[in-house]
């Protein structure tokens, strides 16, 4: 549980943000391009965890995961915290750099760990679980930040000083793996282990994508509820924490699914998502919007725990982190890339619904190409996410 939790300091950044972005925008309505330089506040750590996720990874492997988890989760608390007090716009972005640098060594570290201390289908349904609270989490910090909204747009940042509790979990209830003494003591002996460029970086690919169609959602939902007359930050952010519970139920059914094939997993999940995106772009009433999205979360909770127990999946301790690393970053490029897709997609076709349908359309070309991944495969069966053969049968 110590390496589960800190999880939820990724979704921090965005979604207990996310229901107050209106009035972000409203505050700093007056600095030129705000519509672009606002939503920085929220996605500018996920750039960060792109740049900085590899670089974490390669300390991890060369210098150990423990220390280096701990001094940046205290580092984040730290920095996190800080747009209590600041006002200026630009020196509250430059403290979410720094949350995005250590976000990015405490997702790196945490996985990292996740992956030493389990093997097989333990791994598998370890990395899954780390999903699925982050998931789980993000409803809650949805209704937090809607909560803490209400009082002002500063308030939800003093949720960051709760990584001092996860701190403390990863102090007294982890510890390094055996392998990094020998790694640390005799470097020259483990640089003979190959790093799979070729494999990771297809995945990598797909995974920005399906980063982009996740992170959308956890955006772009409260400026698109604000559209259909929803302006209450507390309803906001129960309205989307509904929806959202999306996102563990897809992790739950990918745990019961995870013998299948990966290319039929992703032709099903791209799918979900694309019909939870053209009825966001459709849906007339709220209730038919939040049902759209929580159909569209399914898919994506489904799809994140499968891309990264494929990525995962037959790494060598040597290379673990720095493998681990490179998956975070081009996530979390995605993540960063999600807000401006959106804006550019609102301001080229009209408004943020004709937006969501346009990834609906992307979503179900993914999935045709993951069917077509199918039948290229000329009948044979490509192994599934366990390792083993898929029968087909």
């Amino acid at each position: 549980m110590s390496l589960l939790l800190p999880c939820t300091m990724s979704v921090m950044g965005v979604v207990v943000l996310a229901p107050v972005l209106p009035q972000m925008l409203e505050h700093f309505k007056d600095m030129p391009q705000a519509d672009y330089w606002v939503p920085m506040i929220l996605t500018t750590p996920a750039l960060c965890v792109a740049l900085f996720s590899a670089p974490a990874g390669w300390l991890a492997d060369r210098f150990g995961r423990r220390q280096l988890l701990m001094l940046s989760m205290l580092l984040y608390a730290l920095c996190g915290v800080a747009p209590l007090v600041l006002d200026n716009f630009w020196p509250i972005l430059a403290s979410r750099v720094v949350v995005g640098i250590t976000e990015a060594a405490v997702m790196t570290l945490t996985t990292t760990l996740i992956g030493d201390y389990f093997k097989g289908h333990q791994r598998e349904k370890w990395l899954a679980l780390q999903t699925a609270v982050a998931s789980v989490s993000a409803v809650v910090l949805f209704v937090v930040g809607g909560a803490l909204g209400s009082i002002s747009w500063r308030a939800p940042f003093a949720v960051y000083a709760s990584s001092l509790l996860l701190l403390a979990g990863i102090r007294f209830f982890t510890w390094e793996p055996e392998e990094t003494e020998d790694v640390i003591q005799h470097p020259e002996a483990h640089k003979g282990v190959a790093f799979p460029w070729a494999r990771l970086g297809g995945i990598c690919a797909i995974t920005i994508f399906a980063s982009i169609l996740f992170y959308t959602v956890q955006v772009d939902l409260a400026l698109a509820l604000t559209n259909r007359g929803i302006t209450e930050p507390g309803t906001i952010g129960w309205m989307t924490a509904v929806a959202s519970l999306g996102v563990p139920v897809g992790t739950l059914v990918f745990q019961r699914a995870a013998n299948l094939p990966v290319a039929a997993l992703l032709l099903i999940e791209f799918a979900i998502s694309g019909v939870g995106f053209t009825g966001m772009a459709l849906a007339t009433e709220h209730g038919w919007l939040l049902a759209s999205v929580a159909l569209n979360q399914f898919g994506c909770g489904m799809m994140l725990p499968t891309l990264l127990t494929w990525a995962l999946r037959g790494l060598a301790f040597e290379i673990r982190g720095r493998a681990t690393g490179l998956w975070q970053g081009v996530f979390s490029v995605g993540q960063f890339l999600s807000a401006f897709v959106v804006t550019a997609l609102s301001h080229q076709f009209g408004d943020i619904f004709s937006a969501f349908l346009g990834l609906g359309i992307a979503s179900g070309v993914a999935a045709g190409l993951a069917l077509a991944g199918i039948f290229l495969s000329g009948g044979r069966t490509p192994a599934s996410l366990n390792g083993s053969a898929a029968t087909g049968h």
